[in-house]
């Protein structure tokens, strides 16, 4: 029974129908879902695909999977101030695909929606040749007009990162390079820790109240923190300043750079941090931390900043009060 092909609309029923506990899903039985955001409330969207060898390995549990799909669309809408409601799922399966995997998927996502207070919608599968594809829609909901940008920074402002920088993308390489688990000299617990933290993502859904309030500009680190804070800055016409000491480490990837200083462009390139980077005015600092911790979501100040000089837009880390060279990478690319 577990390796049991299964069709189209048994699947449906079976698995992604119990998921659709919103009244506008119609319990998946119908061509369309119907959303209606509160009175004086606007819509947020995000989109974001996932490929089977690209965003995450083959053998990786389906439930990880499930939730990851889900997280990375969740860190997106959080960075623009808005309180995540619901979700429409693509999904490309091999033809063989057991039906034990589609089974322990949903499971994944039964869990992430009783966690994050979220429903399935509406959908599509499709048979592909076989790589396993994940399209997930988001939608979110906030005030009428008051989506936090990521363009709107100003010369001055705070820069703020929630979580700790760099341990999914040290996960990541861990993964690719077994051979790094001795090398880097880690325990077994803190290898543990960053491979989970590439597995599954932490969206800080909590402090999406605290964004909407006090950001004034805002997004969320998905492509590393030296090509994001980037955009942030082209698309402001500034220069982000970051000072290299207070980038918030985890105690693993700490130890590790303390080891190999050569792992620096993977914490500060890497990708795959789905934090919150937030530009603050001086005057709201304190109210933005305090909203924050009563959250429970811990964010760092980071650096300012300023105009644009001779330089193009962009970032500067600067360590000992010298700027130091970003190697490598300069973010993740989809394409």
């Amino acid at each position: 029974m577990t390796d049991r092909k299964l069709g189209e609309f048994e699947l449906i029923e079976r698995f992604f129908a119990p998921l659709a506990t919103g009244q506008g899903a119609a319990g998946l039985k119908d061509d369309a879902a119907a959303y209606t955001p509160q009175p004086g409330h606007d819509l947020v969207i995000s989109k974001d695909m996932l490929a089977s060898g690209v965003h995450f390995f083959p053998d990786d549990p389906p439930e990880a999977v499930a939730a990851k799909a889900l997280r990375v669309n969740l860190s997106d809408i959080v960075s623009k101030g808005a309180r995540p409601t619901g979700y429409v799922l693509g999904l490309g399966l091999g033809a063989d695909m057991p039906e034990n995997w589609v089974e322990r998927f949903c499971a994944g996502l039964a869990a992430d929606q009783e966690r994050y207070d979220i429903s399935l919608l509406g959908g599509d599968t499709i048979s592909t040749g076989g790589k396993i594809v994940l399209s997930v829609t988001l939608f979110g909901e906030m005030p009428s007009d008051g989506i936090v940008r990521r363009t709107t920074a100003q010369a001055g402002d705070l820069i703020f990162f929630s979580g700790t920088l760099g341990d999914s993308s040290l996960g990541l390489q861990l993964r690719l390079k077994p051979e790094l688990a001795e090398i880097s000299g880690l325990s077994h617990e803190d290898l543990a820790y960053l491979k989970q933290r590439y597995l599954l993502p932490e969206p800080r859904t909590a402090g999406y109240s605290a964004v909407a309030r006090f950001a004034a500009a805002s997004m969320d680190v998905s492509d590393g923190l030296a090509a994001d804070l980037g955009h942030m800055c082209r698309a402001a016409g500034l220069i982000a300043d970051v000072t290299v000491e207070s980038l918030p480490l985890s105690g693993a990837a700490r130890r590790w750079l303390e080891a190999d200083q050569n792992i620096w462009p993977w914490i500060v390139s890497g990708g795959d941090d789905y934090e919150l980077l937030c530009a603050v005015r001086p005057r709201d600092r304190d109210a933005f931390l305090a909203a924050m911790r009563e959250t429970g979501t811990h964010v760092t100040e980071i650096g300012r900043f300023g105009l644009q000089d001779d330089a193009d837009p962009g970032v500067r880390f600067n360590k000992g009060g010298t700027v130091v060279a970003v190697e490598g990478p300069g973010g993740y690319r989809h394409v």
